[in-house]
């Protein structure tokens, strides 16, 4: 297995089909592979199952506990067969033929996050106000904090190379939307080189984040980076 795509999918009933058809007609082959984590109460992971039938790439990870977007993310890592593997919110955001390019580009680094905030990427329906605001500030601090010099830490969209990601597993603690700035800051540590791609993007209604959210990123990052 060549690429694995992990889709982390809550509650996503409304839009699940329509963006795993858009990845299954990109990551087609047979050395490809798409695997989507469900949780929640809804239909999410009969749509998937039901699509995996037409799609035999599209593999279903289902839970009934909340594993929250990292913990779906590391289960998802942990079935993943490729060598080069990633993930992708379950969104309209990030269009599929950037994460394939995004997966060339590992011929020659350990990783690529897309990066809404590189002057080449394109913003074609931009965010309320009070999340650029929020996304600036959290920015701020994850750079003071954790030494992290990428525009975009928390782009919905990030590969890297299957013995990085193996390399920094065991040692992630973080669970929620936080768990992008963790594993960046994992790699760095361990010295694996990581680059962010321009993207053309698009902000998506329906997002299980809220603002109210915040704080407990944060902190919850603050711990780990004191306890290590």
């Amino acid at each position: 297995m060549r690429i694995s795509l992990v889709i982390p999918a809550y509650n996503e009933e409304d839009r699940i089909k329509t963006v795993l058809s858009r990845y299954a007609n990109h990551f087609h082959l047979q050395d490809q592979e798409i695997i989507v984590v469900c949780e929640g109460t809804d239909s999410t992971r009969n749509i998937v199952k039901k699509l995996s039938k037409k799609c035999p790439n599209v593999k279903l990870l289902s839970f009934e506990k909340r594993l929250g977007k990292g913990g779906g993310i590391i289960e998802g890592f942990k079935a993943a067969k490729g060598e080069r593997i990633g993930f992708a919110d379950a969104d309209e955001s990030v269009e599929p033929d950037d994460i394939k390019k995004m997966f060339d580009l590992l011929s020659r680094v350990d990783g690529v996050i897309a990066s809404r905030k590189l002057k080449e990427s394109r913003i074609l329906v931009k965010q309320p106000l009070k999340r650029r605001i929020a996304s600036r500030i959290f920015n701020i601090l994850v750079r003071m904090f954790f030494g992290l010099n990428f525009k975009d830490t928390q782009c919905g969209a990030k590969v890297f190379r299957k013995e990085a990601i193996k390399n920094v597993l065991v040692e992630l603690n973080t669970k929620g939307f936080e768990f992008d700035v963790e594993l960046l800051w994992r790699l760095k540590n361990k010295g694996y080189k990581v680059i962010e791609f321009p993207i053309t993007w698009k902000h998506s209604e329906g997002s299980n984040f809220s603002l109210s959210n915040a704080p407990k990123m944060f902190f919850s990052l603050l711990k780990v980076r004191l306890w290590k």
